[in-house]
């Protein structure tokens, strides 16, 4: 290998490494419900490429697997690989879950130990991620109208029914979410988080992960439920998959064609979501004092604070 390859090859791996380090960036803001992991992608500059990599990911390209044990047909099918732009979607992918799983025991252990404050703290983000994106919301004739209302029904309907899907989620259910949950995070101003808050799956999906790694590491664990928590992943993990592969063109398709009404509704739903939050806080209050309310409104400003920073960082930012 002469030097120039070794100079393209050290490049090309440090490339690799900052968009890893951008990805797991994503991932940590994906994790938090209102922090979406789209914004972020926006501020470290990768938006557009991320857009374009996802749809230009074609099925074609595995017909060339038949012909990898050939040398011209390693050749192609690398090319295609590297046309289609997959080190970069690899590369970031491996970023996103690497923060998804740290992240997640963090925020599980939040949730479940200091239940007000921090559905304290997602009220506030979800409710200045609808703050932020008002200036979206199209209400001047009824298609704007119905749009609005659809949303903001669809989510406090949802989010009525969270607490019992979240008992027992079926597998179509975890597949569901992970679609959707995926998808969500080409959006500016929504997060995945969110919509599993939506869905009432948050505390379940981001406990999943830890307790499957620590599963898989300890040999003391029975492997019948070693497989059933794997059995969770995989099946959200395949909802991502074929949410980024399907649902996310679907998104990208009613953005561009129907924006206002779109945003609209996106809008309307993040508006109807805060119900779940705000149910979290009152059901987790044993008793109202001046000490407690000033708990909650000191973790609603600082949610509401670090979504308008955000903001404020990516306002030049076109989308």
């Amino acid at each position: 290998m002469d030097a120039r390859a070794r100079t393209d090859e050290v490049g090309g791996l440090r490339s690799l490494v900052v968009v890893y380090l951008k990805g797991i960036c994503m991932g940590a803001a994906d994790a938090v419900p209102g922090v979406s992991g789209g914004t972020i992608a926006l501020i470290v500059g990768i938006y557009e490429r991320l857009i374009g990599a996802l749809t230009a990911l074609s099925p074609r390209a595995l017909a060339g697997l038949s012909r990898l044990h050939t040398r011209e047909g390693r050749t192609q099918f690398a090319r295609r690989l590297v046309a289609m732009d997959v080190p970069f979607l690899t590369a970031l992918g491996l970023g996103v879950v690497t923060a998804v799983v740290v992240m997640s025991g963090l925020m599980h252990a939040a949730v479940t130990g200091y239940p007000v404050v921090t559905y304290a703290f997602f009220f506030g983000l979800i409710g200045a991620s609808a703050v932020v994106l008002r200036g979206e919301l199209w209400l001047t004739d009824r298609r704007g109208v119905v749009a609005a209302v659809a949303g903001f029904s669809l989510a406090f309907l949802v989010s009525g029914e969270a607490t019992a899907a979240a008992t027992n989620p079926t597998l179509p259910f975890v597949f569901l979410a992970g679609a959707l949950a995926v998808s969500a995070m080409l959006l500016p101003g929504v997060s995945g988080s969110f919509l599993l808050v939506l869905l009432g799956l948050y505390e379940y999906m981001t406990e999943i992960p830890g307790q499957f790694i620590d599963q898989l590491l300890g040999a003391s664990v029975a492997g019948t439920t070693l497989l059933a928590t794997g059995l969770v992943v995989a099946v959200f993990v395949t909802g991502a998959l074929v949410g980024l592969l399907t649902i996310s063109h679907a998104v990208r398709y009613a953005l561009t064609t129907y924006r206002r009404a779109t945003l609209t509704f996106l809008v309307a739903l993040i508006v109807g979501a805060l119900r779940v939050p705000a149910v979290r806080v009152a059901g987790n209050v044993e008793q109202w004092t001046p000490g407690v309310a000033v708990g909650v409104l000191v973790a609603v400003a600082v949610g509401a604070l670090l979504v308008g920073g955000l903001n404020y960082a990516t306002d030049d930012l076109a989308v």
